[in-house]
């Protein structure tokens, strides 16, 4: 079950959201574990077409915890500017929920580590990212989230 906000004030318009996602380079990912605990890590991804894609080792305590556990939430900072003479900070930030899976279609993996390459690696020709994909094809898994709910925020001093 998903909250509303409590600040609705605050909360970003889905396009603000999704600007957010787009545009930002690093996010929290959390997981839940075999161990009961919660796994929250920093990860580079993608956001495409209303899924977000991560790369990954092939094993792991990341790889363990999706195999536990498909649910997870996603977080990302797109604004942290701290304002100590008011005791506050200015923020932006975007959260996802959704399922995770390891992608195992060939057809869809390709297609999710080229979105994550050209994101990262914009200028880099067709054929280099190619050569790089197929260098580390093998050893490369690619995770999907499936987004079920998204929700940005902003600081009160920003709305």
């Amino acid at each position: 079950m998903y909250h509303s906000m409590r600040r609705s004030r605050q909360q970003l318009s889905e396009q603000e959201t999704i600007k957010i996602l787009e545009n930002a380079t690093s996010g929290v990912l959390a997981l839940f574990d075999a161990d009961d605990y919660t796994y929250a890590l920093p990860i580079s991804y993608v956001y495409h077409g209303n899924e977000i894609y991560f790369h990954s080792a092939s094993s792991g305590h990341k790889i363990e915890a999706i195999k536990y556990h498909q649910k997870v939430s996603f977080c990302v900072v797109a604004q942290d500017k701290i304002v100590p003479e008011k005791f506050t900070t200015f923020f932006k930030s975007a959260i996802v929920f959704g399922t995770i899976e390891i992608i195992e279609d060939e057809a869809e993996k390709r297609k999710a580590i080229e979105c994550l390459s050209k994101k990262y690696s914009p200028h880099e020709t067709e054929e280099r990212t190619q050569q790089e994909i197929d260098r580390f094809w093998k050893q490369l898994t690619m995770l999907k989230l499936n987004i079920e709910k998204i929700s940005g925020k902003q600081s009160i001093e920003l709305v």
